[in-house]
Formats: structure tokens, sequence, C-alpha cells
């Protein structure tokens, strides 16, 4: 019997494989992984909600199906987290605000979730969030500062801060967590784990986001094999989501072991001179391009034909968050982030004509980023041009930025451009700290993003250690 600790490690697919082999139950799993949470939950703070009652009652009822060799299916009996931004039936989703009664009528899951659901997923709980899913840093006026799992006076990365710290530190291999502007990214690389934001509509969204087609749903997990079983199970279509696209043409997993040989890589190490990277940072992604070289691929240094599109996303961004908003009452509006209330602000002086111009924006930026994959099939960026800094905050201190964009300008593009998008770990800066490189393709070739970092892993060049809570040190 495996110990209870080293099932933590476990990734989703290896799970899997031990249930279908009788070598531990999902009762075991879902055990160690609430025992995790429950260790971790005081110093990173990751959790709004763990229902353990719940989660193994889940994971007796799959542990029948696997003695009878009857799966409900992919992931039936796999510890999942769910970031309080989607729908769990039975369970309040918050978004981080004090503004929401929680005491409304959650009797509905969203499209992935209920997809989850169907394939026999146990749910641990849901995972902390800024208001609404505002900023790149995970801290709420309802669930305060989230922590990151490599140093807990720095932060986590946001808005899917609490995901990101509950895969790396061993509470469920796999979680839900969504992306308007680099949130699922952000804090993976800041975590070093792994996260995709798919193509737009890859994975079906409801309620619909008031950020529009900026935001997606998307997998955070240990390694690109998992993103990919979990992104079989919650793609496709959905009739709540009208914009979500049809079923993709087969399974992603399927596609994993066809590696980076003959692929065509642009690598930009900083859009053109337009971002100043940490030099520990440059230094582990160039190392990792480099890597993609050996396996075959052919590489390229050279940069898209973009210029920084922050003034268009904020526009669409700050209005989204005004709409987000607009219902509140003053004494609820009182409650709201100050940062928040002041993007609201900004967002609600915008005029129609505005808003559209920033829309012409983004779509000259996609038609702009099309052109550019018709020669390239890849383009590799740092995800973040620096590591984890501060918890608490907004932006690091004495950087002289104003919003969280100021220091992400390597992911918000891709929401515009509904590009799939996904981070892997590459190493650690002098202080340990987790640095992630951005692979991106052409809209509709997730399969692509995720055979590409597949590959890295199998050849090593992406993973890091985990942090030490993770290998069993003494609690944090």
């Amino acid at each position: 019997m495996t110990e209870l600790t080293e099932l933590t490690e476990l990734t989703a697919v290896q799970l899997v494989d031990g249930y279908r082999k009788g070598e531990f139950s999902p009762v075991d799993a879902t055990r160690a992984a609430l025992e995790r949470a429950e260790r971790i939950q005081p110093t990173m703070n990751a959790f709004v909600r763990v229902d353990a009652d719940d989660a193994l009652t889940r994971a007796a009822e799959s542990a029948d199906r696997w003695r009878r060799g009857e799966p409900a299916g992919l992931v039936d009996g796999v510890p999942v987290t769910v970031k309080d931004i989607l729908l769990l039936r039975g369970a309040p989703t918050l978004r981080g605000s004090k503004a929401i009664d929680p005491q409304g009528r959650w009797d509905e899951d969203a499209p992935s979730v209920a997809r989850l659901r169907e394939h026999g997923a146990v749910f641990l709980g849901k995972t902390t969030t800024p208001e609404f899913g505002w900023k790149g840093v995970t801290d709420s006026p309802l669930s305060g500062v989230t922590r990151n799992p490599y140093d807990a006076s720095r932060t986590a990365g946001g808005s899917s801060g609490g995901s990101a710290a509950a895969v790396a530190l061993g509470a469920g291999p796999l979680s839900l967590g969504t992306d308007g502007g680099g949130s699922v990214r952000i804090p993976a690389a800041f975590c070093g784990i792994f996260a995709l934001k798919p193509t737009y509509g890859r994975v079906p969204l409801y309620p619909a986001s008031a950020f529009g087609t900026l935001a997606h749903v998307g997998p955070m997990t240990r390694d690109a094999a998992d993103a990919a079983l979990l992104l079989d199970v919650i793609s496709g279509s959905d009739s709540r989501d009208w914009s979500g696209l049809g079923p993709p043409t087969g399974p992603f997993s399927d596609g994993l072991d066809g590696g980076v040989r003959g692929l065509r890589v642009a690598y930009s190490p900083s859009l053109g001179g337009q971002v100043a990277v940490q030099p520990t940072v440059a230094a582990a992604v160039r190392r990792a391009v480099e890597g993609l070289a050996a396996l075959g691929a052919y590489v390229e240094e050279t940069e898209p034909d973009v210029t920084d599109p922050v003034d268009a996303f904020h526009t669409l961004w700050f209005s989204g968050a005004a709409r987000v908003t607009q219902h509140l009452g003053p004494h609820q509006r009182a409650l709201l982030d100050p940062g928040l209330r002041e993007i609201c602000a900004t967002g609600a002086g915008f005029s129609a004509l505005d808003y559209l111009a920033a829309v012409d924006v983004r779509m000259d930026l996609g038609r702009r980023m099309g052109r550019f994959h018709d020669t390239y099939d890849l383009l590799v960026t740092p995800t973040l041009p620096l590591t984890a800094f501060e918890a608490g905050v907004e932006v690091p201190r004495g950087s002289g930025h104003r919003r969280w964009t100021g220091w992400t300008p390597f992911t918000y593009p891709f929401n515009m451009t509904q590009q799939p998008a996904a981070t892997v770990p590459v190493g650690v800066d002098g202080d340990g700290l987790p640095v992630g490189m951005q692979i991106v393709a052409a809209r509709h070739q997730d399969a692509l993003v995720l055979r590409t970092a597949h590959a890295l892993y199998s050849a090593g060049v992406a993973g890091i250690a985990p942090p030490a809570e993770a290998r069993g040190a003494a609690p944090l």
C-alpha cells in the first residue's frame, strides 16, 4: 500500500492508474489530499471552503465503482479543487467578495464543474480569488492574502492563486481556474506548476463573464499530461454558453507523444525590447529554449509584430469590472477592495466608442498574430518578467507600476487574441522561486501547446522540485 503522504505527490494520471490496478483507493487519495489541505491552510490560505464529508462520500462511491470495474469517467476518484469564481452545486460561490450573499441558491454547476461531476471527480473545496478575479495577485476583503508555496512571504500570484498553491502543495492534483488576463498562467508560474489557457470557447463558461470574451476556464495541474486529461473532461459544448466551440476532434491525451521535431518556434525574450526581464528569469527561459531546440525544433529568436495593447486591455477590463459591480448599492460598494472600486470608476467613465475602439485594437492584434502563425507554429516567451514578490500588494514595491498589468505584459495580449497559451516551470531564481516559460500557438492549436509542453516534461527541461511541504517536510 502506498503511504498516504506519497499519494499527494502523484499526478491524476498516476492516481487513475493506481485505482485501476487496485494499488490504493480514491478514499486513500482523498484522505491524503484533505490532510494536506488542512496542514497548508493556516499558512498558505489557499481555500475558502473545504468540504471533507462530501469529498469522502464521493470518494467512497468512486471506490465502489472501481471495485466493480465500472468507473464513471476519466477522472473518477481524483481529488479536484475549484476556484471560487465557478459555480459548484451545494457550495456558495462568493468570488472573494463580501458583497455577495452566501445564503443564495447554489443549486447549479458551471459547465466545467458539471463535466467533472459526470466523470466522478471528488471535489475537495473552493480556492481563493481576489474579488471577482480582478487582479494578478490573490488577496480579497473576504478571505485575506494567499501566499506562495516556496516562500510564504511572497505572493502566489492571481487571480487563481489558491488553485496554484493547492496543486503545488499536493492538496489535489487538478484544479479549475479562470484566466482573463493571465489568471491561470501568472500564479502557475509563481508557484511552479503547469497551467493552460485554452482557445477561447474550448471550455464552456456559464454564467457569462462580465469581462466578456477575455475570460477563459483552464486546467491547473502538475504537468501537461494531467492538463490534457482534465481538458478531455471539461472541453466540448454546453447549451448555456452561446460562444462555446463544438466538441474537439479527438482526445487531447492521445497526441501528447508526438514530440517537437520540425516545429517552427519563435523565441521572443522581451517582445522586441518592450519588457525588462529579470536576468535570472531570462537565463532560465533561454536554457529551456535551448532544450527545445535540442529536441529537434527549429528555433529562431524573433519578435511578433505587436505593440503593447495595455490601454485597450484596460478599457475592456475596467469596463467589465464596472459592469460586474453595477448592481451593487452604496453599502455593498463600501465593502469592495479599494483597487477594484478605483478601476470600476474608471471603467464606468468609458463611452461605447471607447469600448469599440479597444475592440478594434483587439481585432488588429488578432490579425497580426494570425499572420505570425502562418510562419511559426509556436511563440515562446517568459511567462512573467519577474519571480514572486511580496504578498499583499498589487504591484512590487518600488516598481513604478500603477496596476497589475504593468508586470504581466506577456500574458494579457493572448487573452485579447483568444489564443491557447500555457506556462511550464523551467527553473528557479537565486532565492529558489519558480520561473515560468510561456508557450503560445494559433487559435484552436491547444493540442500542439500540450504536446510541446509534454515533450519538455518528458525530457526534463520542464519541471522543478516541489516546495518543501510537498516533499514531506515538517508543517509550514
